[in-house]
């Protein structure tokens, strides 16, 4: 555990000698800031609370943000330090594979939770000094949406982590990650909407599209936080959608886990037969 924890700290060192933490805390500070003090205006003629319009824009921004920027961190972590040399020095130590993989990735995990937990953090705090009479439960769900946002980061790390093994140049791995980030972010969606319309209902029903969400790491994030409360629900306009969920709030938790230990697990095992 300790050899885990020294290459832990190692990747979180790099990340703050590459202004990488203070970087993505600024970035996630100043996007959540705004988010919160502009959506607030709206609130007094829909009957939405402050707090709510937060979480729904902060969970739309995350979903776009986040996993780039867990890309960008990871795509190279494992082939790029093959490349660099510096990968064949660390393995000359009495060190498993596996807890190299897994020392960087929770060094990695950390930066990313670090930052999203002070930036969006310092909205909830805003919104604290700043608004009277919000429920306990919209804290609730604002808290669920910052853990689940770690956790997608995370997954999304875990995505990086597999590409940076699978392949032996970094160049590869970028274009694997950014194809990832299309494909899951931006293109997923648009195709499970054109085969909804062209099915026309004849035999995608309400249970076959909410297994096709949970094979989306973002799909299943947006499943939880847009209708797991029902007064974030509400403004959202997923009160209809939620009534339709067939999984509950466990079982998305279970699957963004998954989507965290599937794909490092899969790298771990890559790597552990990979030729440097």
């Amino acid at each position: 555990m300790s050899t885990i924890l020294i290459i832990a700290t190692k990747e979180v060192r790099e990340a703050l000698r590459n202004r990488w933490v203070v970087a993505m805390t600024l970035l996630m500070a100043a996007l959540a800031l705004t988010l919160s003090f502009l959506g607030s205006a709206p609130t007094g003629t829909i009957g939405a609370g402050p707090l709510e319009v937060t979480i729904v824009s902060l969970s739309s921004l995350t979903i776009f943000l986040l996993p780039l920027i867990a890309l960008l961190l990871s795509f190279d972590a494992i082939v790029g330090e093959i490349d660099r040399g510096t990968m064949a020095l660390l393995l000359s130590y009495p060190v498993a594979r596996w807890q190299v993989m897994l020392g960087k990735f929770i060094g990695h995990a950390a930066v990313i939770a670090f930052a999203t937990t002070l930036g969006y953090g310092a909205a909830g705090l805003a919104l604290w000094f700043g608004e009277a009479g919000i429920e306990p439960e919209s804290w609730r769900a604002f808290a669920a949406m910052i853990g689940t946002s770690v956790m997608l980061g995370a997954a999304f790390t875990a995505l990086g982590y597999l590409a940076s093994t699978i392949v032996r140049d970094r160049g590869t791995a970028a274009g694997i990650a950014v194809g990832i980030w299309l494909g899951f972010v931006m293109l997923y969606d648009m195709g499970l909407l054109g085969l909804l319309v062209a099915d026309q209902g004849r035999t995608i029903d309400a249970g076959v599209i909410n297994w096709l969400l949970l094979a989306n790491p973002a799909d299943t994030y947006r499943l939880f936080n847009l209708t797991g409360f029902k007064n974030v629900s509400l403004f959202a306009g997923t009160a209809g959608l939620a009534s339709q969920v067939q999984f509950g709030a466990p079982v998305l938790l279970g699957v963004l886990a998954a989507w965290i230990a599937g794909p490092l697990t899969l790298a771990a095992v890559i790597f552990s037969r990979k030729q440097i």
